[in-house]
């Protein structure tokens, strides 16, 4: 038999493995359900992984836009600001040039002018080796002299470095800042000084041409009215226009001086523009937007006094644009109160006012602060020496006759004659001078070209002659046909003026345009035109430097005004 305190100890060892046995229960079922958890997420992570996600939110069409924009716009400035760099370091930097060759024959220019510019610019250089003589560096671009004179326009926009031009050449082109005083047409030579301030031990010299192109221009016809070589301020170089900047604004300043009367501010004040041409025209229209635009906020008690005076001698102005553009300008004028005066006649110019002979004969003194010569053009003395040495050919008094070739009349071919110092048919423009240079360069280079196949077929001629093979022989007797084709189909055509219209600025943005359209012309005038007029200008400025000046010029007389400064 067991005692009670064995029976105990049974019981307790008995009871313990059960309770063991339900704590471990719990734990187990515990671990299936995590086990069985994982399971599931594991089992829906791979049916997830199995299906696309959902798709992401569409962009609207406005934004997708703006990204295109801002794309399209990188791109056009890096490619412009790329194409701008490559044009300013390619006409900066000229490339290696063909030395001077005793062999070919050599051509001397005389003037850096439209004629000769345009001319350089289209000669071939490999076939001849090309002098430029001229008093003036630089060509200058014409037109846009009245807007230097008011200040729109830096002078240093409108020129172009003669060197500029010819170091692009494929052959060196000498460029000498001289002065021709004679030409001798016998002996082909030209004699030609130093005009300059500093002089070396050299300042005269005599070179020979075998070509000679004589493009020197013509200077400012003054009738031999008393007067206007003293007090008239001219329109024809680039000193002109700097001048007369200088002595209006010296005008305006001077009719701001304490205690003047007002009648000498009246004076002072009354400007006088003679000519009625296009350069006489567009200056007072310029003229009239320097006062408009900025002599009014800074002269308030002047600018209302400037008075601008158009004079011409002809019935009306603009002969040369149709009627009705005629009639346009008038009326601009009238509305902008510059007074025309049509029929009127300058018998003098004194140092403080203007004799003019009015339509009526009657003879009146104008008292004037400024007078601005913009009227005709007369040949410069060594035309006129040139001309005198071959009397019985050149019996022109206008200017140099030639042909139709513009071959100089009584010199055998060896001169031509352009632009200005001419008497052709045509009008003394730059549009004309500008068409003959790039004419008689094309003749140049046929004239080259001609005289290499004349040289090939007298080279064949002397192989023919030679004991040779008949293969040989027959070879260079086709080879000797085929040059003689080529030289006869190189014809010399006379020159024929093609014109492209005119135009005119006649202020307060307004131009006019009488273009060739259609077996007529086709006249326009106003705010449109000006902005044609403005790319006409551009577009036919020589260079790309040139281009970016004058239009970033315009850029800042815009945003910023003219300069009423005076040195």
């Amino acid at each position: 038999m067991l005692s009670i305190r064995s029976k105990a100890m049974l019981v307790r060892s008995v009871a313990r493995p059960r309770a063991v046995v339900r704590s471990q229960i719990p734990r187990t079922i515990a671990r299936r359900a995590l086990a069985t958890e994982a399971a599931g997420e594991s089992s829906m992570s791979t049916a997830s992984s199995s299906t696309a996600p959902p798709p992401p939110p569409r962009q609207s069409k406005w934004r997708n836009f703006l990204q295109i924009l801002g794309r399209t716009t990188l791109i056009t400035i890096f490619a412009s600001a790329g194409g701008f760099y490559y044009m300013t370091q390619r006409e900066r930097a000229p490339g290696t040039q063909l030395p001077f060759d005793p062999e070919k024959k050599t051509i001397v220019v005389l003037g850096s002018g439209w004629g000769a510019t345009s001319l350089l610019s289209t000669l071939d250089t490999t076939d001849y080796n090309v002098v430029v003589i001229s008093p003036k560096n630089f060509f200058l671009f014409t037109p846009l002299l009245p807007s230097v004179a008011v200040g729109t326009l830096n002078p240093r926009s409108i020129i172009q470095p003669t060197r500029y031009i010819t170091r692009h050449k494929a052959r060196q082109v000498s460029v000498i800042e001289a002065e021709a005083t004679d030409v001798d047409p016998v002996n082909k030579t030209v004699t030609f000084i130093d005009n300059s301030d500093i002089k070396g031990l050299v300042s005269a010299t005599t070179i020979s041409y075998d070509y000679l192109v004589y493009g020197v221009g013509a200077e400012v016809q003054t009738f031999n009215i008393p007067g206007v070589k003293e007090h008239a301020c001219f329109m024809k170089e680039l000193a002109d226009a700097e001048r007369m900047q200088r002595e209006f604004m010296d005008c305006v300043e001077t009719a701001a001086f304490p205690g003047q009367e007002s009648k000498e501010i009246e004076r002072l004040l009354h400007m006088v523009v003679v000519g009625g041409g296009p350069t006489g025209v567009e200056l007072s229209g310029e003229l009239h937007d320097f006062l408009e635009d900025d002599l009014k906020m800074w002269y308030p008690e002047l600018a209302g006094k400037i008075r601008i005076t158009l004079v011409e001698a002809l019935p009306s102005v603009l002969p040369m644009f149709s009627k009705q553009l005629i009639t346009y300008t008038e009326s601009t004028f009238k509305e902008s109160k510059i007074d025309i005066l049509t029929k009127t006649m300058v018998k003098e110019v004194k140092e403080k006012a203007v004799v003019l002979q009015m339509p009526d004969k009657s003879i009146v003194e104008v008292p004037c602060g400024l007078v601005i010569w913009a009227a005709g053009n007369k040949g410069r003395k060594i035309t006129q020496d040139l001309m005198a040495k071959l009397p019985e050919d050149q019996k022109n008094r206008r200017g140099i006759e030639v042909d139709d070739f513009l071959r100089m009349k009584g010199t055998n071919g060896s001169i031509f004659a352009i632009g200005d110092c001419t008497a052709t048919s045509y009008a003394p423009t730059a549009q004309v001078a500008s068409q003959q240079g790039a004419y008689l360069a094309r003749i140049l280079n046929q004239m080259a070209k001609k005289d290499a196949l004349i040289d090939n077929v007298a080279k064949l001629e002397r192989l023919a002659e030679m004991p040779v093979e008949a293969e040989e022989k027959k070879r260079v007797e086709a080879e000797k046909e085929d040059v003689k084709r080529q030289l006869d189909r190189i014809k010399f055509r006379p020159f024929h003026y093609s014109h492209q219209g005119s135009l005119a600025y006649i202020g307060s943005d307004k131009a006019i345009a009488d273009l060739p359209f259609m077996n007529g012309n086709f006249a326009s005038g106003g705010v449109a035109t000006y902005l044609f007029w403005r790319s006409a200008y551009l577009s036919t400025l020589f260079s790309f430097r040139n281009r970016t000046l004058v239009a970033t010029d315009w850029l800042k007389v815009r945003i910023f005004g003219r300069d009423v400064s005076r040195e």
